[in-house]
């Protein structure tokens, strides 16, 4: 893995450490019912868009000043997205757990917590601020925690998102009972983007799972390339967020996925 990946694992591990030690603070807000995230994604005879709210990045850097993020949100909404994707990383994206139900009641979306989830407790996070789905990233984790951690979001609610990068991803995840799969094309080792990656990776992911690309979806375009993949949605993030006009940009890949 990449020596930042490295970096950012470890400081999660501390983060957990102090999660457990204080507990989860709850939000101000009530939090409504979760919302069908697999249902919303997995709409047929398109690719489904989850429009991703990215302050920052590792391998991007700075991607858009902060901004309020639930109106981020509402423009997503309003440009047709299906679900919304938020990262929470504080240290690495600019990111915050407690702008999940400030989005979540903006808007009418399932919102989907992005983290490096490695623990229960950060599920148990997730559900109690609101997330109608949770990322859980296979290369980071052992069979038996992900087994544990897809598990525990069945039982409190956030469905499990779980990304794969290579066959043996997937052979992890689909032990482990994974069925909504995100291929993600960019290399934990280099962060380079290949594309090529989800063409290469759908054959080996069984019918009836949900499927979704990540990572290097640029513009309408790579959402017309791939047509025909038995991708069901796509996550983008930096192209929207680095936009001057993103809620025209988000209607653009939207209506490239519904052609």
């Amino acid at each position: 893995m990449h020596k930042k990946l490295v970096e950012i694992i470890e400081e999660k591990k501390k983060e957990v450490a102090k999660l457990k030690r204080e507990g989860i603070m709850h939000p101000d807000v009530e939090v409504s019912s979760v919302r069908d995230f697999k249902g919303a994604i997995s709409r047929p005879g398109r690719i489904n868009v989850i429009a991703e709210i990215k302050f920052a990045s590792p391998s991007a850097g700075m991607i858009r000043e902060k901004a309020e993020p639930e109106k981020i949100g509402i423009i997503y909404e309003g440009a047709g997205a299906s679900a919304i994707s938020l990262l929470t990383d504080r240290r690495y994206f600019h990111g915050d757990i407690s702008y999940l139900p400030q989005v979540r009641m903006a808007v009418s979306l399932p919102v989907l917590r992005k983290d490096f989830i490695i623990d229960v407790i950060q599920v148990e996070e997730a559900s109690v601020y609101g997330a109608d789905a949770a990322l859980l990233i296979a290369r980071i984790l052992s069979a038996r925690q992900l087994k544990e951690l897809i598990g525990a979001c069945r039982e409190m609610g956030p469905a499990p998102l779980t990304e794969v990068h290579d066959r043996a991803d997937i052979d992890k995840a689909l032990e482990c009972g994974a069925d909504i799969i995100g291929i993600n094309s960019r290399d934990l080792d280099t962060f380079e983007i290949d594309m090529n990656t989800a063409f290469s990776l759908t054959p080996f992911i069984p019918e009836g799972c949900i499927i979704v690309g990540e990572s290097g979806i640029n513009d309408e375009g790579d959402v017309r390339a791939l047509k025909g993949s038995r991708i069901n949605a796509v996550l983008v993030g930096s192209a929207l967020m680095r936009d001057t006009d993103i809620e025209g940009k988000t209607g653009k890949i939207v209506k490239a996925g519904s052609e």
